[in-house]
């Protein structure tokens, strides 16, 4: 029995192949145009249509090579397929292998019972070496510019900060007698510029690149510009200004904040300044 199943799927094959060859030769294609219009190699079309498909491998890619050739030539051989061409089947998978739930359970809470005791090994340490700091009062600071109230009043004789730093402003503050004693600070004091209604003024903060003209049309300054950087021009000497990035560029003149939306196209914001110092349109 089966040598003849096997001489019956032979004999199939051959005529599916010859099928197939009168098919394609009735449609005018030659093996080669075949196999180029599947994308298949020439030896898989002539073994599809000499019948030998033991050459080509498993059967799922006999059905797959065959139903593209028979697909391109309008051939059914559906029927072949289901009866001499079995389908692949999924290989069942058993598992062999079995852990009992309290096992399981045990495993799950042993993972638990490492990862408690070495985050309580980190974070123990840090939060003793950290508390102290959090315990200590924060020393009172004062500033440097004023001397204080009590001191400018005749009073009993205070007791003067270990650490006295004398500013900018050549003021010095003397200490109260406090729990909390006051502390000096050498920290230079930021004030941003203040506007006039002479003055042109640009705050970054963001990069931008920024142009600034004279009325003469020679250049007063052109760079590229950083977060907190800060720009002074005398409004009488500028005649015209370019902003890249001009979103992260504040514009102040007169005191007040000028809106360069209206003159912003990509981003890119450029205006002139009239002799009344008044902010216009670029020509």
């Amino acid at each position: 029995m089966i040598h003849e199943s096997s001489a019956n799927i032979q004999g199939d094959a051959r005529g599916c192949g010859e099928r197939l060859r009168e098919a394609r030769a009735a449609a005018g294609l030659s093996v080669q145009e075949v196999a180029s219009r599947l994308r298949m190699p020439v030896h898989v079309v002539e073994a599809l249509e000499e019948g030998r498909w033991q050459v080509i491998g498993a059967n799922v890619f006999v059905r797959g090579q065959l139903r593209s050739y028979a697909r391109l030539l309008g051939v059914d051989v559906e029927p072949l397929l289901e009866t001499h061409i079995a389908p692949a089947v999924p290989v069942d998978l058993v598992s062999h292998a079995y852990t009992p739930r309290y096992q399981r359970v045990m495993e799950s809470a042993g993972r638990r019972a490492v990862y408690v005791v070495i985050t309580a090994a980190i974070a123990v340490p840090v939060w003793l070496a950290t508390r102290s700091h959090f315990n200590d009062v924060a020393p009172t600071t004062a500033s440097l510019d004023a001397v204080p109230a009590e001191v400018a009043q005749p009073a009993p004789p205070l007791r003067v900060a270990q650490s006295v730093a004398v500013p900018a402003t050549g003021t010095a503050a003397v200490e109260a007698d406090s729990g909390a004693p006051y502390m000096a600070s050498l920290a230079p004091v930021n004030r941003a510029p203040q506007a006039s209604s002479g003055k042109l003024l640009f705050d970054f903060s963001g990069e931008s690149w920024m142009q600034v003209t004279a009325p003469d049309g020679s250049t007063l300054e052109q760079g590229l510009m950083r977060a907190g950087d800060a720009r002074s021009f005398d409004t009488a000497s500028v005649g015209r200004v370019v902003l890249g990035n001009a979103s992260v560029v504040r514009v102040q003149q007169a005191g007040s904040i000028v809106d360069t939306t209206p003159y912003q196209r990509a981003n890119v914001a450029r205006f002139a300044v009239s002799s009344d110092g008044s902010v216009t349109a670029a020509e």
